[in-house]
């Protein structure tokens, strides 16, 4: 293990970022699982994706903010099409947003084929690049997550499912260029399995599960020097499996 790579200013911001997509994801998630459409959150960040590859394969050199707008842009696109979905196949709509998923899968690396640097592109997007954020990258960030915590709570119990919609593709999208689309699908779902079965405290549960996994992870990442996102996976799986067997006997 290599000690000195414990480098805060590196680690700092990593974390942070891990906390901001925590406080957002796990409600979300929450809700997700118990609605039964769990691959939403991989369509939706797909869609952000595929906005976000449109953009470099035409070698645009968009401002951030026209970055931003565009990858929520095609986000909100994919949530309304899903919400249509819900309203008139309910029945089918889970096969339909695996059929959203690979339709944007799909297009982006039809965007991609050209670029002799899709794959990187492509593997950015997946996996993310969570060690390369900065204090200065998560100022927006924490703003976009702040408006939709207090939405999501001062309306939680008169959300329509559109609202519910919506601030998915708000959150997925800021989420997405911060840690790659399968740290949003673990984020959202591992610390909402952890607490399926709970009635009460079920967001401190699921805050704690989200917390522990990003923490060792990317303390194993910097000490073993492995790619921090698919190592938090792994440690938010097994943060979920001793937090689950942890509540298995406790009073729900």
């Amino acid at each position: 293990m290599n000690w000195s790579s414990l480098d805060m200013s590196i680690l700092g911001p990593a974390f942070l970022a891990g906390l901001l997509v925590t406080s957002t994801h796990v409600p979300l998630g929450q809700r997700v699982l118990a609605r039964g459409i769990i691959f939403l959150d991989l369509a939706v960040a797909q869609f952000a994706g595929l906005g976000l590859i449109a953009v470099h394969s035409f070698q645009w050199e968009p401002t951030s903010w026209q970055v931003q707008l565009i990858a929520l842009t095609t986000a909100i696109l994919g949530v309304l099409i899903l919400h249509a979905t819900e309203k008139r196949w309910p029945e089918i709509q889970e096969a339909l947003i695996g059929i959203m998923f690979i339709l944007a899968s799909s297009g982006g690396i039809l965007f991609l084929a050209s670029n002799p640097h899709g794959g990187e592109q492509l593997k950015e997007l997946l996996v993310g690049q969570i060690l390369w954020v900065s204090y200065e990258q998560l100022i927006p960030v924490a703003i976009v997550y702040a408006c939709v915590l207090f939405i999501w709570f001062a309306f939680n119990k008169k959300q329509s499912s559109i609202q519910f919609y919506l601030l998915f593709a708000v959150a997925i999208t800021a989420s997405v260029q911060l840690v790659g689309v399968y740290l949003v699908f673990a984020s959202l779902i591992l610390p909402a399995l952890a607490t399926r079965l709970r009635r009460t405290h079920s967001l401190r549960w699921g805050y704690l599960t989200g917390i522990t996994g990003y923490l060792i992870g990317l303390l194993l990442a910097a000490l073993l020097d492995m790619p921090a996102g698919a190592m938090i996976v792994y440690t938010l799986a097994l943060s979920t499996i001793v937090i689950s067997l942890w509540l298995k006997n406790k009073p729900v």
